[in-house]
């Protein structure tokens, strides 16, 4: 049944190989628990390996843990789902998959504290042995600290020009939040704690890892920096823009890192930020063209210079997933596909890789009436520029 489910999910839009493909299914049937969140990594010898969480809820269920499966090379089916990481009595939750050019195998997640995103820390696991026959054999693992430069005055500096820009979009229970956020953006300890993963690492030429970080305490953004394979960790200069959270990062030729993020405010906009020093110090948090409805979205340099994002292209609700290609490093996007569209349903959270055989892979929280999965779809970039079929 479990083979037939999977043959019956897939879903082929091409005739021949010479024409633009697209497949799709789910990892798993649908699920009554809150199954979010993924990351995706194609392994060197061609297996997929995606990760979530799953749990009774989010930061307040205790039993959340970090999941796994596999696709093997040429598979048309996804392994049972494993744990692949837990902390007993605690929520384990955003995943983010990568490897590094060492073909080393990576795992971030946060554990959360005291039921609060602001209390979780970030670990990390690292892998040499992986294949598709349950969970990697991880050589070390550890928690990522961090202490960045006191950035309480720039901040609050910042804050009070934007609230004045707002201030007419304001309730009270904002202007209490508010408050309380900028008391804290003087507090040591909310400094250092709190930072998060959503999307994978970046690698730069120089072997240097950015791992983008967020913070819900404050709805900032931050780089977490290894020039040692996670020997050590530093933290970058913040991105401070108020709303804008869940980096996803994409090299330039010419070095520059351009961050694109979620926006948790009122802005209704992918927000965009630039580094030229390799993440060490950002410029001034801007607005893309793109929309996004408070979602979470992702990206990717491909193997021909192109970027794709992936990301929820609505002003409110997740039921449209839509991937977008630039063929000018972000400048601009020429582009646009949607993967899902449907009146009903949530399809967000999307993580992005690309295969050897140059085919886009794209898994993503799936929730509709009937349950909860992970989706994963696989494409080639002509499918995306064939744009949507009316």
């Amino acid at each position: 049944m479990r083979a037939l489910f999977f043959a019956l999910s897939l879903t082929a839009l091409s005739a021949t190989a010479d024409e633009p493909r697209f497949e799709s299914e789910l990892i798993f049937p649908l699920d009554a628990q809150h199954n979010h969140a993924p990351g995706i990594v194609e392994c060197p010898n061609g297996d997929l390996f995606a990760s979530w969480y799953r749990g009774s809820g989010e930061r307040t269920a205790d039993d959340v843990a970090v999941y796994a499966a596999w696709k093997a090379k040429d598979s048309a089916t996804w392994s049972e789902p494993f744990v692949l990481a837990d902390t007993p009595g605690f929520p384990d939750c955003n995943t983010a998959l990568f490897i590094d050019d060492r073909k080393h195998l990576w795992l971030f997640y946060p554990t959360i504290l005291a039921n609060s995103w602001e209390s979780c820390l970030t670990n990390f696991k690292v892998a040499s042995r992986f294949d598709a026959s349950g969970p990697p054999t991880w050589d070390r693992e550890g928690l990522i600290f961090l202490k960045p430069a006191d950035f309480g005055e720039r901040a609050r500096k910042q804050l009070d020009a934007e609230l004045g820009a707002f201030e007419t979009l304001l309730n009270d229970e904002h202007r209490q939040e508010l408050a309380e956020m900028r008391e804290k953006l003087g507090d040591k300890l909310f400094q250092r704690l709190g930072w998060q993963p959503r999307c994978k690492p970046t690698q730069l030429p120089s072997g240097r890892i950015v791992l983008p970080l967020y913070s819900d305490t404050y709805s900032i953004s931050i780089m977490a920096l290894t020039d040692d394979y996670g020997e050590t960790w530093r933290a970058s200069e913040p991105l401070i823009g108020f709303g804008n959270i869940q980096p996803a990062v994409l090299r330039r030729d010419d070095g520059t890192l351009v961050a694109y993020m979620r926006e948790n405010g009122p802005r209704k906009r992918v927000r965009v930020c630039e580094s030229k020093d390799d993440g060490e110090t950002w410029g001034a948090v801007g607005l893309s063209e793109l929309p996004n409805p408070g979602s979470g979205l992702d990206g990717l340099r491909l193997a021909n210079g192109h970027w794709a994002l992936v990301y929820n292209d609505t002003l409110n609700g997740r039921n449209r997933l839509a991937v977008s290609l630039s063929r000018d490093e972000g400048r601009s996007w020429s582009h646009t596909r949607h993967i899902e569209d449907e009146p009903t349903g949530s399809y967000h959270y999307p993580a992005i890789t690309q295969g050897q055989d140059g085919r886009l892979h794209v898994v993503y929280s799936y929730f509709v009436e009937g349950g909860k999965s992970m989706k994963h779809a696989a494409f080639d970039e002509g499918w995306v520029e064939n744009g949507d079929k009316k």
